[in-house]
């Protein structure tokens, strides 16, 4: 008996280990593009996806970022995001697009569209694309 207790427990702790972040929630597999930033339409190229477990990687107007993401759903956290440092005339909304990312604290994911948001009222609206 007490190996069964001992398997159990095993198993019940395994089960614990699993993805609890946006990416087994119906945001991994897709590629989401920005729509707007605030309600305001994002007047540039940006996107990102969630390539695996506890990670977030895209590409902002001018650089690809890469970074964690490890809260569980519905939190958002947007962790340690390194981008390339290539110039292009649309760096100020870049800034603001990575900037934004990272004070995000909510996730919703419905189908295709996934709204990040905060507190403060800020909201990033993104829609699954290929």
């Amino acid at each position: 008996m007490p190996r069964v207790a001992w398997i159990c427990s095993l198993l019940f702790a395994s089960a614990c280990t699993g993805d609890e972040t946006l990416s087994a929630y119906g945001a991994a597999g897709k590629v989401w593009h920005l729509s707007s930033i605030d309600n305001a339409a994002y007047p540039a190229f940006a996107w990102l996806t969630f390539p695996e477990p506890g990670k977030i990687a895209g590409r902002a107007p001018c650089n690809s970022f890469q970074g964690t993401q490890t809260a569980p759903y519905p939190w958002f956290s947007a962790e340690t995001l390194t981008a390339a440092r290539a110039a292009c005339s649309e760096l100020a909304l870049e800034a603001d697009f990575l900037q934004s990312l990272q004070k995000m604290t909510l996730a919703e994911v419905s189908g295709d569209v996934l709204i990040l948001s905060n507190g403060q009222g800020r909201e990033m609206l993104f829609t699954a694309g290929g």
